[in-house]
């Protein structure tokens, strides 16, 4: 690995009424180039979230809309990994990886409801550091398209998460796992 550039997460996108967190990996080849969450026009997070906000017309919406649209529906962005070498976009690639400081943002989010974690190589390195939180947390389906179980199948734990989202509604304080 020596002699390759270190890659790196993006700023969160939060506010403070921000009641479910997403959590990525680490932005992948095309996003850092655009400097997008998931520009990869393969990568199925925006119709995923789209329909977990009943936003169906997010994805075809200008990038700097469709992070508004989530900040209005309750949905904040983030990645478990601030810094790390890894060769292309996969996550069995990573190495060398520096977290985010997950949990100084969760404690600064306070009506964070859950926090989602999108793919198991998230989840293995996030959970962990937030197990005592507060916030439920969840593991999803990865919106990658090397995880080829297909949008049908993934849809149904990424609508789960509308129950985080209405304003008046509660968590239960519990991990959970819909992958």
């Amino acid at each position: 690995m020596t002699g390759q550039p270190r890659k790196h997460s993006f700023p969160p996108v939060v506010a403070a009424d921000t009641r479910l967190l997403v959590l990525g990996s680490l932005p992948g080849e095309r996003s850092l180039a655009e400097r997008r969450y998931y520009a990869h026009p393969q990568n199925q997070f925006w119709r995923l979230i789209g329909a977990a906000v009943e936003r169906p017309d997010l994805p075809a919406l200008p990038y700097d809309e469709r992070l508004l649209a989530l900040l209005a529906a309750g949905v904040g962005l983030w990645d478990v990994v601030a810094s790390a070498i890894r060769p292309g976009s996969t996550d069995a690639a990573i190495r060398e990886a520096a977290g985010n400081d997950l949990a100084t943002l969760v404690a600064s989010l306070p009506v964070l409801r859950a926090v989602a974690f999108n793919g198991g190589t998230a989840w293995r390195q996030g959970a962990p550091v937030l197990k005592n939180s507060g916030p439920d947390l969840i593991t999803l389906p990865s919106s990658s398209p090397l995880h080829t179980i297909g949008l049908a199948a993934k849809l149904p734990a990424w609508q789960a998460l509308r129950q985080y989202l209405s304003p008046g509604a509660a968590h239960n304080g519990n991990n959970v796992s819909n992958s």
